[in-house]
């Protein structure tokens, strides 16, 4: 942890460190209501490395972050070539793979899908998905309160509710949208729909 901190504090800015801090802290908040196995606490440790880690190439340059996905193959879409921004999770697990050895799946995917989801996500993809959402230094957003609450009662309903306000707030600011975003949202809409 020692050598991430370092690592982050030279890449990030002050106030995204800050922001990084608050996501592996509420993850681990989350990862500690969650537990699937409360005999054993190293799921709050990949809670608190993937959010410690999810952002780490948040602040590289687009072109940067480009350039590592061709030289390293990894795949991106045409709208993540035009945003490469959006790159910043994929990436990220790039490096958390090559600088800091990390190999478990899990945590490398929370990393990868932090910002747009996925259908059929993990418990702790979920964890850290919201946890970006929710840590306490973000500026308030639309339902914050409810959806903070939410996260530690129901996190599926708290899932959808994140969702639902990203894809209103990128189609009121006529900003780019990746598909998975809307993709996760039908997802989960549709199991929930199942459920009843």
């Amino acid at each position: 942890m020692k050598k991430i901190k370092k690592y982050l504090k030279k890449e990030l800015t002050k106030e995204r460190y800050h922001h990084t801090e608050g996501v592996a802290y509420t993850a681990v908040a989350m990862a500690m209501r969650y537990n699937p196995d409360t005999s054993n606490s190293e799921f709050a440790q990949k809670a608190m490395l993937a959010g410690m880690l999810h952002d780490c190439a948040k602040c590289m340059d687009n072109d940067e972050k480009l350039r590592i996905c061709d030289k390293y193959k990894i795949p991106y879409s045409e709208i993540e070539k035009e945003n490469a921004f959006l790159l910043h999770g994929k990436v990220g697990a790039h490096i958390a793979r090559n600088e800091f050895e990390i190999e478990d799946e899990d945590i490398l995917n929370a990393i990868i899908w932090h910002t747009t989801g996925r259908p059929g996500m993990s418990l702790l993809e979920k964890i850290v998905f919201i946890a970006d959402y929710i840590e306490p230094s973000r500026k308030p957003l639309p339902e914050m309160d409810e959806i903070r609450q939410l996260a530690f009662i129901d996190i599926d309903a708290a899932l959808v509710k994140i969702l639902a306000n990203t894809l209103n707030y990128l189609e009121k600011k006529n900003e780019p949208l990746d598909p998975m975003t809307q993709e996760t949202y039908d997802y989960y809409i549709a199991s929930k729909e199942k459920k009843v």
